[in-house]
């Protein structure tokens, strides 16, 4: 009966940490799901409980923690397979501006204040709202912005050309030992890297803190030197 007692009164706090999560916003959420952020402060005081009271029962907190995960399991597989409670409860995107019009009812129900708002432009490198076209606050706590055409950095196809595709460097040495995986992966050998070493003053890999090879086979090397290895 007591374990029992135990159990509902985990939901019931359960239930009241998600309805003060809404009522606070996203703020605070950051990158976490709205459910993730509650049980994740929850989970971190019950086990700091159950490690200080230790002339309590030990198991009462533990099967709050259990009680808890298992809520925040179960909401995350609702909500990957049922689409609309996503909306209620990780809530949705909120646009705050949009067309040189600010929409002040949108940001109460965001719970975002101007200040806030500015701040987040600023971070986000905007410092003259004249320069964007959409700002839509998200369920996380950012700030989305789409700034005017005008203000956009220009892309290839505004210029009309085609540049060659980039992929990511692969690192050839990492602490003066070669990856001969790496190596081997882009059609490399051995005495190839030997001569881009001597090209660029160097005798051997034991002098390179960090070697990466980008397209075209271009070598970037960072000398143990001057990387603070040694």
């Amino acid at each position: 009966m007591e374990i029992l007692q135990v159990i509902l009164a985990s939901v019931f706090s359960a239930i009241i940490l998600f309805l003060i999560a809404k009522i606070i916003g996203h703020k605070q959420v950051a990158q976490l799901e709205f459910f993730d952020y509650i049980t994740g402060i929850t989970i971190g005081s019950i086990a700091a409980e159950l490690a200080t009271t230790l002339d309590k029962p030990w198991w009462k907190p533990t099967i709050s923690m259990l009680v808890f995960g298992t809520i925040t399991v179960a909401l995350s597989i609702i909500t990957r397979r049922f689409a609309r409670t996503r909306k209620f409860i990780n809530g949705t995107p909120t646009i705050i501006l949009n067309d040189g019009k600010l929409y002040r009812e949108n940001m109460k129900k965001a719970k975002l204040e101007l200040s806030e708002f500015l701040l987040l432009c600023r971070q986000e490198g905007y410092f003259n709202l004249n320069d964007i076209q959409t700002a839509v606050f998200e369920y996380n706590g950012k700030l989305s912005i789409l700034p005017v055409s005008t203000k956009r950095p220009i892309n290839p196809e505004d210029m009309k050309l085609n540049p060659k595709p980039e992929h990511i460097g692969t690192e050839l040495i990492m602490d003066g030992r070669i990856m001969g995986d790496n190596l081997r992966r882009k059609g490399l050998s051995d005495d190839w890297l030997m001569k881009e070493l001597k090209k660029q003053g160097y005798k051997n890999a034991k002098e390179i803190f960090l070697g990466i090879c980008y397209d075209d086979n271009q070598l970037t090397l960072f000398p143990i030197k001057n990387g603070g290895a040694k």
